[in-house]
């Protein structure tokens, strides 16, 4: 790799920090490409991206960013999967690392706080954005649909005593 890749690499890195909300390090210890591969498309699939870079490249990207005190962190063979989402990076590694034990969560970062691997164990467990977003509809119309019957009720009782009354007069 040429001085331009790595410059090319680092700024995509950097553009890439600087518009996720989550940063999660893993450790990767011998993943096959298959393994790797799935990752990557279960990332995608939750709108979340999964990058293994150098150690050295990812810390100058760090830098001016909110994430630079994550710094510390990338030592040995690491992957920085980022998300929008503020949950959806955390929750796919940390399902992913619990089907095989050559992955591992390091640590990462949301926003200027640094996680642990607890930290982001507990962000994962979070609601993802998508499912806060139907539960706020939902509670949004919730109201409305019980406005609806409470109108429709005295109606509805009107009808069945109007038909009692028809029922009783025919017969």
């Amino acid at each position: 790799m040429d001085r331009n890749q790595k410059k090319e690499l680092v700024a995509n890195l950097a553009k890439t920090l600087g518009e996720t909300q989550v940063v999660v390090i893993t450790r990767n210890h011998g993943l096959t490409v298959a393994q790797v591969s799935d990752l990557r498309t279960r990332m995608r699939g939750a709108g979340a991206q999964f990058k293994v870079t150098k150690n050295r490249l990812a810390r100058i990207a760090l830098e001016g960013t909110p994430y630079q005190d994550i710094g510390q962190l990338l030592v040995g063979p690491v992957g920085l999967a980022t998300s929008t989402d503020p949950v959806a990076a955390a929750k796919i590694a940390v399902a992913f690392a619990k089907t095989t034990d050559k992955f591992e969560i390091v640590g990462g970062a949301m926003g200027g706080t640094v996680l642990d691997v607890n930290g982001v164990k507990a962000l994962a467990e979070l609601p993802s954005l998508d499912e806060l977003r139907a539960k706020l509809v939902g509670l949004i119309q919730a109201p409305a649909t019980k406005l609806a019957q409470l109108a429709n009720a005295p109606a509805a009782q009107l009808a069945r005593v109007f038909g009692a009354y028809a029922a009783t007069d025919a017969a």
